[in-house]
């Protein structure tokens, strides 16, 4: 079977990494992998060169990051990602398309399969975030698809009411519990030889990327977050930089204004999975609005902040708080981690065993 892998940026490609192994070691599989997106951005750390690290051949590379974080640029990138996705298609066969997530690039590369009829299995179908165009992308690769994984029952239900029907959906728990369990996660020491970043001192660790449904409030909200952060100085703040989205270069720049200003912050552009689940095992809490407060912070069992509305429609856990995006709400957040009692991880997203699962699904289809 000849399974053609999405992957366009540092985040699924983490996720993926487990059934990419899977994959790659059976005989039944030939693995071709399309790296595109960030992955060959200078700006967001070129993350393509962790996929060779990591053993795997990149098949093709696709150029189609944005020039800018503008609409326009974003447009013009998801057009030229279609046109350059189908040339791949009208000269080559292949089985399915393997896609993760919903990002507009991954719309892109998707929608381009269509005219060729070459059908897309799709992880993390089913899911929403109400606070980012990323919804509507996820929903129409749901459309697009042949055949689905999801993370959760909950979202495998959505994905049958999206289609009317329950054909090809299954709940399979998410790649990214797999990732934790079978990754030999950093100590503290290794991970302060390898990053030069000390976890044996209270750390938060921050993610923050655009709300792009609504794109004139980021400015008002990352000013709120750092002159909340501005204001923390008996913790560590790691902060790993956002997507290629709307809106994120204002709240890049504020984020490296201010390391510039204070002592207490590192910035960091990409960890890959190895490095970013080490922190977060270690880390005192997490701040933020990324999906990991939602899958992986739960499976740790970490004291979590989301803020605003990016991620509303997601399974909350006991683990999380949610508050709305301001100076003082953070800050009586952060205080009220002392109340916080570690809340052990019940399974919704699955025990580990998901990339099995979907290899097996894939073998009976």
């Amino acid at each position: 079977m000849k399974i053609v892998v999405f992957t366009s940026s540092r985040a699924d490609f983490g996720i993926c990494l487990p059934l990419l192994k899977k994959i790659k070691e059976d005989k039944f599989f030939e693995l071709i992998l399309i790296v595109f997106g960030t992955h060959l951005s200078n700006t967001f750390g070129k993350t393509a060169s962790e996929i060779i690290e990591s053993g795997f051949d990149i098949d093709y590379k696709i150029e189609t990051t944005p020039d800018s974080d503008s609409p326009e640029s974003i447009t013009n990138s998801m057009g030229e990602t279609i046109v350059k996705f189908s040339e791949i298609w009208n000269s080559n066969k292949f089985d399915y398309v393997l896609a993760l997530g919903d990002r507009y690039e991954m719309f892109s590369a998707c929608v381009s399969t269509i005219p060729f009829n070459i059908p897309i299995a799709h992880i993390h179908g089913g899911e929403e975030t109400r606070g980012a165009i990323d919804n509507i992308f996820r929903h129409c690769i749901t459309l697009m698809s042949k055949c689905h994984f999801t993370t959760t029952n909950i979202y495998k239900e959505r994905v049958v009411s999206i289609l009317g029907n329950d054909k090809n959906v299954y709940n399979v728990g998410a790649l990214s519990i797999d990732n934790i369990t079978k990754l030999a996660l950093y100590d503290i020491n290794d991970f302060k030889r390898k990053y030069n970043i000390d976890l044996a001192i209270s750390t938060i660790l921050v993610t923050f990327h655009p709300e792009t449904v609504n794109i004139e409030i980021n400015k008002n909200h990352i000013n709120e977050i750092v002159n909340a952060l501005k204001e923390v100085n008996n913790h560590q703040i790691v902060i790993t930089m956002p997507n290629a989205d709307t809106n994120s270069n204002i709240i890049r720049d504020a984020f490296n204004s201010l390391a510039a200003e204070v002592n207490n912050v590192i910035l960091v552009e990409s960890f890959g999975s190895l490095g970013y689940l080490s922190c977060m095992k270690h880390c005192t809490m997490l701040l933020g609005n990324t999906s990991s407060g939602f899958v992986e912070a739960s499976y740790f069992s970490k004291y979590v902040i989301n803020l605003g509305i990016r991620q509303e429609g997601r399974i909350n856990t006991p683990n999380m708080i949610t508050i709305n995006i301001n100076k003082t709400n953070i800050l009586n957040a952060i205080a009220s981690f002392k109340k916080y009692i570690p809340i052990e991880y019940n399974g919704i997203y699955g025990i580990g065993n998901t990339a099995d699962k979907i290899v097996s699904i894939f073998k009976s289809l």
